[in-house]
């Protein structure tokens, strides 16, 4: 698998579909195997193990925003990784317990880490 496969299977079979909240697109560049880790301040806060978790997890999500997007800024391509920083900007539909209330808007920049196996993404570390 190239660069340029990696970086279509990131955009447009992953990213895309994030920011559409369509979570059946989400899945399908996903490896059976996907590991998926939430990282802030450097700490893990969540860790995923199997392509079922990420499915109840990003279901679990829908409910959180309104509005969501993932903005690419910079693309960092080697071997079978592939990084990308990211814009994030969200619109939550809920009250969060960080005082992040209803109709409020988060923005934060923050970087996704993708790794490869079998043609498809086997690893996410979401990092902000």
């Amino acid at each position: 698998m190239d660069a340029t496969e990696q970086k279509q299977l990131v955009h447009a079979g992953y990213i895309e579909a994030y920011n559409r909240f369509d979570v059946a697109g989400m899945l399908r560049p996903l490896h059976e195997n996907v590991v998926f880790r939430n990282i802030t301040n450097g700490e893990t806060d969540l860790t995923l193990t199997d392509k079922e978790s990420f499915r109840q997890q990003a279901e679990q999500a829908l409910q959180y925003f309104s509005r969501r997007e993932q903005r690419v800024t910079e693309w960092q391509v080697a071997d079978s990784r592939v990084e990308v920083l990211l814009d994030y900007a969200a619109v939550a539909a809920l009250d969060f317990p960080n005082g992040l209330k209803a109709g409020d808007t988060l923005q934060l920049q923050g970087k996704s880490v993708f790794q490869f196996a079998d043609g498809l993404i086997s690893s996410i570390d979401d990092i902000s």
